[in-house]
């Protein structure tokens, strides 16, 4: 059925439009006044040049520090990571000349960066970017944006208060492939659209980060400072060696703040619906037999007014239907819109149509509208010389990091969860509010904004 009706909308509908947009994007660039063409690599001059701080430089950060070099205005100034081999190893990355931190606050304090990213494990993200954000800096911050609702709400507020511009790392926002799929759902093709369904499903075997034992932490880490605002705990090479915090609620809350904010945004650009009237879920650890903490299946459920959203999440099996004649199997993020005359269904990098009683071949799809991205490095630093916010500022992104935010309140005190829209903040019982409200280990402490 799915092969009679399917069509490959990136390759065979968008092509020549796409190359028209390819065009069209390449002369207009970022919208910033004409300069003058350089080689590519060739270093801005100084005039032009934007100094960056980088905090948290392992792993993802690392990979940062190469994406923001390829940019010729880039010069990093300062790197922070409470593990010093990793901070050394960024300074050397950043051609030596790098002034080298353990202490956030301390580069904040001393730093001639223009602006920050951060790239830490997800705890750390809203009280670093607040502080980067009153200090006068921009703000690159990894995705999650945050844990928890109220961190979210106090990130935008400074946003707002300190007007510095803002990117989330949601790099795939940046792809052809999310555009063409908002450009087709906002065209009412689908009819009247009623269910979201976004999946992420992974293939992780039980045990794989074993049951390693705690431990000393290593020569040259702070692992007070690592820890930061969550409850004191022995170390654990588990919790950070390879992005191993990814495996730990205290952390990240579970996967569906790993990869969610990347196949969610789909979602929510596209339907632009805000923050979820009310949010429930269910799911456990029923399968993973090793020193992680985060549930291995996660169904959660966001109620709007004319629609509804689901997130799905499994983690120990990742079979989940492909766009190819079998199944796939391994890694897989989805989101399917579903309307009356019509399903649309959506990865990172391909699209494919199912209407109701036709041929999807048959179809005139939209022409591309939305303007071709510079790359979401490129963007930021676009925005930092025009002040005009990127795509993925915190603002844009607040509702999808709340609808998590909610969801994970749910899961973990087993009960509903209302959102107060002119508060800003979460209702529900005791126990569900307490797990949607930020709980920091002295003397950290969420500013009030």
């Amino acid at each position: 059925m799915a092969r009679k009706t399917g069509a490959n909308v990136t390759r065979r509908e968008f092509l020549k439009g796409a190359s028209t947009a390819l065009a069209v994007g390449a002369a207009v660039g970022s919208g910033l006044a004409p300069r003058r063409l350089r080689a590519q690599g060739a270093a801005a001059p100084p005039s032009e040049r934007i100094l960056l701080a980088f905090i948290g430089v392992a792993g993802r950060g690392s990979a940062l520090m190469n994406d923001f070099k390829r940019l010729p205005e880039t010069v990093i100034t300062d790197v922070c990571d409470v593990y010093r081999p990793h901070a050394e190893a960024a300074r050397e990355l950043a051609g030596g000349r790098a002034e080298v931190y353990s202490d956030f606050r301390k580069l904040l304090e001393k730093t001639k960066a223009d602006a920050v990213v951060i790239a830490t494990p997800p705890h750390w993200h809203p009280l670093i970017s607040i502080a980067a954000m009153e200090a006068g800096k921009d703000v690159y911050c990894e995705k999650p944006m945050c844990l928890r609702p109220d961190e979210g709400v106090a990130m935008v507020r400074t946003m707002q208060k300190t007007g510095r511009v803002t990117q989330l790392g949601t790099q795939i926002h940046a792809g052809e492939n999310f555009r063409r799929v908002v450009e087709i759902v906002r065209s009412g093709l689908l009819g009247k659209i009623t269910s979201v369904r976004t999946i992420v499903s992974l293939n992780e075997y039980p045990g794989k980060l074993g049951n390693v034992p705690d431990s000393d932490p290593p020569e040259g880490m702070d692992w007070d400072m690592w820890l930061g605002p969550l409850p004191k705990r022995p170390f654990n090479r588990a919790l950070f060696e390879s992005g191993g915090h990814r495996y730990f609620r205290a952390c990240v809350g579970s996967w569906v703040n790993e990869l969610g904010p990347h196949i969610m945004d789909l979602a929510f650009w596209a339907m632009a619906p805000g923050i979820p009237r009310s949010a429930q879920a269910s799911g456990g650890r029923f399968a993973l037999q090793d020193v992680s903490d985060i549930p291995d299946t996660v169904d959660m459920l966001f109620e709007y007014p004319d629609f509804s959203m689901t997130f799905t999440h499994t983690a120990t099996n990742g079979y989940n239907f492909g766009f190819g004649p079998e199944p796939d199997r391994g890694r897989r993020l989805m989101v399917l819109f579903h309307g009356t005359q019509g399903t649309l269904a959506a990865d990172y990098g391909s699209c494919r149509l199912f209407l109701e009683g036709g041929k999807a071949e048959d179809v005139k799809l939209p022409e591309p509208s939305i303007p071709r991205s510079p790359g979401h490095q490129r963007e930021f630093l676009d925005a930092i010389k025009t002040r005009q916010q990127p795509p993925c500022n915190f603002e844009y992104h607040l509702p999808l990091a709340v609808a998590i935010g909610m969801g994970h309140a749910a899961l973990f005190s087993g009960e509903k969860l209302s959102w107060n829209d002119r508060r800003q903040r979460v209702e529900g019982s005791r126990a569900a509010v307490a797990e949607a409200t930020s709980r920091y280990r002295a003397p950290w402490q969420l500013p009030k904004v």
